[in-house]
């Protein structure tokens, strides 16, 4: 049987890509190297499955800061907005949840993986599963197919490779894409870790003195080694055993990575805003309050009725502070370097857990070798790229699987349109 387009890999790129071609007339094969496709989607949004986030155009692109800007043309084919009515019209309802994330409102990824994979089908493509690609095949500047691991060759004049970064391997992501885009001449940026828990060798980390402390709403700051502030995220996060993690934590990872090897140094400095709705003064003058409340009461008790509790000792420790002082003997300067301490609270970070313990691969196939209003390669005829796969990396909250979904069916839409021009001209 002949193909007009081969799809190799199914996350959400890659079934989406296999839907969208149907949709446009192609027969289209999906090959996927595990036991059944939308591993990945299976487990995201902590099984819920975060299928895309409603924000404008503008502010969703804001929220992929790894070259978000070459979304644009994608997003003037196929947009979030499109997502929902893709998914509503298949029979999965959705719901907004927090800053613009949606999720199907029966809470499960298995409905989204159930949906899209009976939309392929639904479309008359094809899906091998245990299907592993060796190379694809390319001759006199465009695709011819595809060659598996099995040695069978398969034949189709469009190729979409959706395989995924290297984050979370067991899920089929191992980076195998990488190469065979390279085989096309394709330039591979540095690959990195991003979305990912960052490290610390502080004392208060490798002590543990705070594991498993979860902060909510506090803002991260992060600081280049001359003391300029590189970036700022607001949100939820948690002290682990080797350092800081949570929304605003995975937020900071990118920045923290890129930064360490800009500037080749060991640790740079994140500060933490237990308050970021406070100004310093009104958070000093709260803390008159209480020691004008109880003046016989011990600092250390006082500060427990502000601050996280288990905060307190650490806060101490930074400040010089004898925790078992009474109130009334604490001077201007140490109320004030307290409140000062709570609005920064330092920790020097070192890096992150590795690329394969990461949610997002930073880095990959150079967008200035790819078509963005058809994710076609530049150099290559007849190849295409969606998702992860490419140098586009964005936030948790939807903004990922957005970028995945939409490359994903422009490939798919723009594969079978060439396949069809292709048959026009040749009858």
């Amino acid at each position: 049987m002949s193909y007009d387009v081969i799809v190799i890999g199914g996350g959400p790129a890659g079934l989406m890509a296999s839907a969208s071609a149907g949709m446009h007339g192609a027969r289209v094969l999906l090959l996927d190297k595990g036991n059944k496709p939308g591993r990945k989607l299976a487990i995201s949004g902590g099984g819920r499955c975060n299928v895309t986030n409603i924000k404008e155009v503008d502010e969703l692109i804001r929220h992929i800061p790894g070259n978000g800007r070459f979304l644009y043309s994608v997003f003037s084919v196929f947009n979030n907005q499109d997502i929902v009515r893709f998914f509503e019209q298949m029979g999965v309802a959705l719901k907004e949840e927090d800053n613009g994330r949606m999720f199907p409102v029966s809470n499960s990824a298995k409905s989204v993986v159930q949906a899209l994979i009976h939309k392929v089908k639904s479309v008359g493509a094809e899906i091998r599963v245990h299907t592993p690609v060796k190379q694809v095949l390319y001759k006199d500047g465009k695709v011819t197919g595809v060659e598996c691991q099995n040695g069978t060759n398969i034949h189709a004049p469009a190729v979409i490779v959706a395989v995924g970064g290297k984050s979370v391997p067991h899920t089929g992501s191992t980076g195998d894409g990488y190469a065979w885009a390279e085989a096309a001449g394709h330039t591979i940026t540095e690959l990195f870790p991003t979305e990912v828990p960052l490290t610390s060798n502080e004392p208060l980390i490798q002590n543990k003195t705070l594991q498993g402390l979860s902060l909510r709403d506090v803002t991260l700051t992060v600081y280049n080694p001359k003391g300029k502030k590189l970036v700022q995220h607001r949100g939820d996060m948690i002290f682990t055993h080797f350092g800081l993690s949570g929304p605003a934590a995975l937020r900071c990872s990118q920045f923290v990575v890129k930064t360490l090897k800009k500037f080749a140094v060991p640790t740079i400095l994140i500060e933490i805003d237990l308050f970021p709705d406070r100004h310093p003064d009104q958070l000093e003058q709260e803390l008159w309050g209480k020691i004008k409340e109880s003046p016989k009461r011990t600092v250390r008790n006082t500060l427990k009725s502000v601050f996280p509790e288990r905060v307190v000792p650490v806060l101490l420790d930074m400040t010089g502070l004898d925790g078992n002082l009474t109130c009334a003997r604490m001077s201007v300067a140490q109320v004030r370097e307290l409140g000062k301490r709570a609005k920064a609270l330092p920790v020097w970070v070192n890096g992150t857990l590795p690329l394969e313990k990461a949610f997002v691969t930073g880095g990959g196939v150079h967008i200035k070798e790819i078509e963005p209003k058809t994710m076609q390669s530049k150099l290559m005829r007849g190849l295409y790229f969606c998702g992860e796969i490419l140098d586009i990396h964005g936030y948790t909250g939807g903004y990922n699987i957005t970028a995945a979904s939409c490359t994903g069916y422009v490939a798919g839409k723009s594969a079978a349109e060439q396949v069809h021009d292709l048959k026009e001209e040749t009858k």
